[in-house]
């Protein structure tokens, strides 16, 4: 899940992720994911600030899945520019 807000010059990012997907380990795993495919799109991203919230089958999903759907979340919302 993907929360954005446009501003001018700014570029943060947050990565959340809830007990509901499990203990620590999991939590951070699924977080190190998410940053990881961050930093592969983050020069091709606006500006703005990012809000990445994991899911409960970010860390179990194969990467490859888990790439394709992080660059859909980006398409959807309008952030990418390709």
């Amino acid at each position: 899940m993907l929360f954005f807000l446009p501003q001018n010059g700014i570029h943060k990012v947050g990565f959340t992720a809830t007990k509901k997907i499990g203990n620590a380990v999991k939590r951070n795993r699924a977080k190190r994911r998410l940053r990881a495919l961050f930093c592969e799109y983050s020069n091709t991203l606006k500006d703005g600030t990012y809000i990445f919230v994991a899911k409960q089958v970010t860390p179990e999903i194969e990467f490859e899945n888990l790439h394709n759907d992080f660059k859909k979340i980006l398409s959807r919302a309008g952030t990418i520019s390709l």
